[in-house]
C-alpha cells in the first residue's frame, strides 16, 4: 500500500508542475514582440517621434490597446499620456496635454506617437504596451529621450574643432616635420575644418537670432 500511496503522491505532485508548463506553453504561444529605440535624441521645440512596433501572432481586432506612459528622471510617478483603442485617446492633463499625436497604424504593427513642441522637461523614460487580445502577454521595452538646445551641440562642435586645432599648433611648433603626403591631408583636413568651423558660427549666430526675437 504505501507504494501505491507513493506513486499517487508523486502524481499529484506533478499535477502543479504540468500546469506550469502549460500556462508557459501558452504564454510562449500568445505573446507579443515589441520593440522600440532605447534612446532617443530630439531637440527643443522640434517635433520628435517616439518609434513603437510589434508583431502579434492574432490579427488585429476592435480589443487591441496601446498604453503609452511617462516617468521622469530620478522619480517613480508614471503618467499616462495616450490611450488607442480603435480610436486615439491622447492624454487631456498633465505635461503632456495637448502635445501628444498619433503616428502609427496599427494594421501594419505600428504604435508609434509623437510629441510636439518638446522642452527640457520632457527628459525621461517612456514605455509602450500593447495587447491584442488573446495575445497578451509581452515585454514592454522603454525608451529614454533626451532633449535638448540645438546651439549646445553647436557649441560642442566648436569646442571640439578649437582641440583639434591647438593640437595641430602643438604639433608644429615642436619642429616635427611632415612629409608631403601628411602636408596634403593636413590641408585638406584643415580647410574641411575651416568651412565646419564656419559653418556652426552661422548656425549658432541664426539660433542665437531666433532665440532673441523670441525672448
Amino acid at each position: 500500500m504505501r507504494p501505491r500511496r507513493a506513486a499517487g503522491g508523486r502524481g499529484r505532485a506533478l499535477l502543479p508542475l504540468l500546469g506550469v508548463l502549460f500556462v508557459r506553453g501558452v504564454q510562449i504561444v500568445l505573446s507579443l514582440e515589441i520593440h522600440v529605440d532605447a534612446h532617443v535624441r530630439g531637440y527643443v521645440g522640434e517635433k520628435i517621434k517616439l518609434k513603437c512596433t510589434f508583431k502579434s501572432t492574432s490579427d488585429v481586432t476592435d480589443k487591441l490597446t496601446i498604453d503609452w506612459t511617462y516617468r521622469p528622471p530620478s522619480s517613480s510617478r508614471t503618467e499616462f499620456i495616450f490611450h488607442y483603442q480603435s480610436f486615439q485617446y491622447p492624454t487631456t492633463a498633465g505635461t503632456f496635454r495637448d502635445r501628444i499625436s498619433w503616428a502609427g497604424n496599427v494594421y501594419k504593427g505600428d504604435a508609434s506617437i509623437s510629441i510636439s513642441n518638446p522642452t527640457l522637461q520632457d527628459n525621461g523614460t517612456f514605455s509602450c504596451a500593447v495587447k491584442n487580445p488573446p495575445d497578451v502577454y509581452h515585454n514592454i521595452p522603454l525608451t529614454e529621450l533626451t532633449v535638448t538646445e540645438r546651439a549646445v551641440v553647436v557649441v560642442l562642435l566648436l569646442v571640439r574643432m578649437g582641440r583639434k586645432a591647438a593640437g595641430m599648433k602643438k604639433r608644429s611648433k615642436s619642429g616635427y616635420k611632415k612629409s608631403s603626403i601628411e602636408v596634403s591631408d593636413d590641408t585638406d583636413q584643415e580647410e574641411k575644418d575651416d568651412c565646419m568651423a564656419r559653418l556652426c558660427v552661422r548656425c549658432a549666430e541664426c539660433l542665437d537670432s531666433d532665440y532673441e526675437d523670441t525672448y
